[in-house]
């Protein structure tokens, strides 16, 4: 299945935790950028959920939080296709897909929040995907 399209569709977008701390930011330290990443998947609705997480400090303050989340449906016979005895396993290549798709919406709902404001100014970097989603994502599924 690696050399064919993999038929999914974005079901649903959420920002899980938004949090702006003002005053814990300052113009004259250096900032760091955080990013974790999360996989979940729901076997009945046949959904990956991709949690991209993000945080911009200084001095260990965090000063913005962002964690947002995208929902995409498979397609049933994909689905099907990625079963290994007790487990599901998704290729990287697809996995990095959608989770750069998740970044590109991350960066856009961090814009909307910060939108008129000073913190405008701060945007999430283009990432390296392949770093991030090293190996193919692995689900146990035993019952």
């Amino acid at each position: 299945m690696e050399n064919e399209s993999i038929g999914f569709v974005l079901a649903a977008i959420k920002t899980e935790q938004f949090a702006l701390f003002e005053e814990k930011y300052s113009a004259k330290k250096e900032l760091n950028i955080t990013t974790s990443l999360e996989f979940k998947i729901n076997e009945e609705q046949k959904l990956i959920g991709v949690f991209a997480t993000f945080t911009f400090e200084q001095a260990k303050k965090i000063f913005i939080k962002i964690q947002v989340s995208c929902h995409f449906t498979i397609e049933p016979n994909a689905w099907k296709s990625f079963h290994k005895e007790d487990l599901i396993v998704f290729p990287k290549i697809f996995m990095g897909h959608l989770t750069m798709l998740t970044i590109g919406t991350s960066r856009g709902i961090l814009h909307a929040k910060t939108e008129g404001t000073e913190f405008n100014k701060f945007i999430l970097p283009t990432i390296n995907v392949n770093q991030l989603v090293d190996k193919d994502a692995e689900f146990n599924i035993s019952k």
